[in-house]
């Protein structure tokens, strides 16, 4: 039976890599085909967020809290959103790229969802990898 997956995040590990390799452990031991993070909280030293429109991230460098983080992952990588705040209280958001860092700590649930194979296929109308859901059995 599927099981959630925690996840507790040590100072100087890469958010995203931390996530893509969980998510290929979720792989080996209960065939996930599809997972979806459903709560996060900890702190960065750096975050490379990529704002909506534009074609780089952007490179934040000072103590970070994380306060939301949602996404899906597939074999095919990772979709992630975060917002993070600064030490003055300002919010910044977009798509998680390499190069996040944890600080202090991050502490990450992770949910396999059975019966779903999800994927990514280039979508003509967006130019972007999307999202290809399929309940398992389904073409």
């Amino acid at each position: 039976m599927p099981q959630t997956h925690v996840l507790r995040l040590s100072p100087g590990e890469d958010l995203r890599s931390a996530l893509n390799t969980a998510f290929a452990q979720l792989q080996a031991e209960q065939h996930a085909t599809a997972a979806c993070v459903i709560s996060a909280v900890g702190s960065l030293s750096r975050a490379v967020l990529r704002y909506a429109a534009e074609p780089e991230g952007t490179l934040l460098v000072e103590p970070l809290e994380l306060i939301t983080l949602s996404g899906t992952l597939s074999p095919d990588g990772a979709h992630l959103h975060a917002s993070v705040a600064t030490a003055r209280g300002e919010m910044r958001g977009g798509h998680v790229m390499a190069g996040c860092m944890v600080r202090t700590t991050a502490e990450i649930v992770l949910a396999p969802l059975p019966g779903w194979v999800f994927s990514r296929a280039l979508d003509a109308q967006t130019g972007f990898k999307e999202l290809v859901a399929q309940p398992v059995g389904r073409p």
